[in-house]
């Protein structure tokens, strides 16, 4: 019986490894295949870029939230001392912008916020009284004065009365007045007192500006778009409006249809506009008619076009901000486009003139020359001259 040795043992089990390892890794590269046939394959890169979505419409800039009110002439105010009588006053800012106080006399506040005004009138208290503890409240707003130019029916500048009974604190912040305007006038309060937007403003470029807070400071601008707001929705700000500032309504460019009729349908615009309408219609004199209606609105609320009259000469005359008169031949068609040759829209003041047809001015012109001979060339003259029997007053 023959014994295996250790070494033999250790040679067979090598041999046994080393004629195994083909077989090993073949089924390794097989199952490798296997788990890389199961992937998912990779997408293609398309040829064609991708397109980025359209960027969302930037945030209006609006004014900051919080406004310091400054005191100007108009302003009422209480003032007190704590716990100290006979400094109790009521007064009121002057045209020079001072107030008169007990045992102070006169005092400068135009221009200050309520902490300002309270801390110049402690040091004033402090050369004769130890630590004053001064309490000052506004009572009664001024009026707000504020400026309108451009495209709106009446420019100028107007005084808008504060309603609001509550009263603004030493702390000075207007925003607690009220976050729904509490008695404020806004943006478009102040547009519509103007008059509303003409036909040719531009709803899209409505500016605000405002005086610096901080004096010689520059003057700060704010554009506000609510021609897109009207049209796709979205945030309408109506920011409030103080004393001092000015409004801006600068000239549509080039309006399209959709803006005008958006214009026209929105607050903004003025509810009716006066035009006049003369010549041959059943109805001349000034009409009412809707902002940016057309020509054939105008002609139709007078009543249409009368047999004398022509379809083909209608004239459109125009005055502008400068004086200057325009007078432009149209035609009537009340099926054309607004805003085409022939139909545009109207403004306010305009004039309307629908011209005789040729027919009309030749018999009138006959009619002219016949006058001077009325009184010759009656009736009988002409049966006479006719050869035409003489009608009996019995075949009336």
């Amino acid at each position: 019986m023959v014994v295996p040795s250790r070494t033999g043992l250790s040679a067979a089990v090598a041999a046994a490894v080393v004629l195994s390892a083909p077989v090993l890794s073949a089924g390794g590269l097989k199952a490798e295949e296997r788990i890389n046939w199961l992937k998912t394959p990779a997408a293609a890169a398309s040829t064609t870029p991708l397109q980025a979505p359209p960027p969302l419409p930037s945030p209006p800039s609006l004014p900051p939230q919080t406004y310091r009110y400054r005191l100007a002439p108009g302003d009422r105010l209480v003032t007190s001392v704590f716990k100290i009588e006979g400094y109790e006053a009521q007064v009121q800012v002057l045209s020079d912008g001072t107030v008169n106080l007990p045992r102070l006399g006169t005092i400068q506040v135009w221009g200050l916020t309520l902490d300002e005004a309270r801390q110049r009138i402690t040091d004033g208290y402090s050369r004769f009284l130890r630590r004053p503890l001064v309490y000052v409240d506004l009572v009664e707003q001024r009026p707000v004065r504020v400026t309108v130019t451009g495209e709106v029916l009446r420019p100028g500048v107007f005084t808008l009365p504060v309603n609001s009974q509550g009263s603004i604190g030493s702390s000075g912040d207007a925003t607690g007045v009220g976050a729904d305007g509490g008695g404020w006038p806004t943006m478009i309060d102040v547009i519509q007192k103007a008059g509303g937007i003409s036909a040719a403003g531009d709803l899209a470029r409505l500016e605000l500006l405002r005086s610096s807070p901080t004096p010689g400071g520059p003057t700060q601008s704010y554009v506000f778009d609510y021609l897109t707001v009207l049209k796709d929705g979205g945030f309408a700000p109506n920011p409030l409006i103080y004393d001092g500032d000015s409004i801006r309504v600068h000239k549509a460019t080039s309006p399209v249809n959709v803006d005008l009729l958006t214009t026209a349908a929105s607050n903004f615009a003025p509810t009716a506009i006066n035009v006049q309408v003369v010549g041959e219609v059943f109805s001349p004199g000034v009409v009412q008619i809707g902002s940016n209606d057309p020509l054939s609105r105008a002609i139709l609320a007078s009543g249409g076009v009368t047999r004398r009259g022509s379809v083909k000469r209608v004239d459109l005359i125009r005055m502008d901000r400068q004086g200057r008169t325009t007078v432009k031949q149209l035609r009537y068609d009340p099926n054309a486009v607004l805003s085409s040759a022939n139909n545009p829209p109207l403004r306010n003041g305009d004039v309307v003139v629908v011209d005789r047809n040729t027919f009309t001015k030749v018999t009138d012109t006959m009619s002219d020359a016949m006058l001077p001979l009325e009184p010759i060339v009656d009736a009988a003259s002409v049966y006479r001259l006719l050869g035409l029997p003489m009608p009996s007053n019995g075949g009336r």
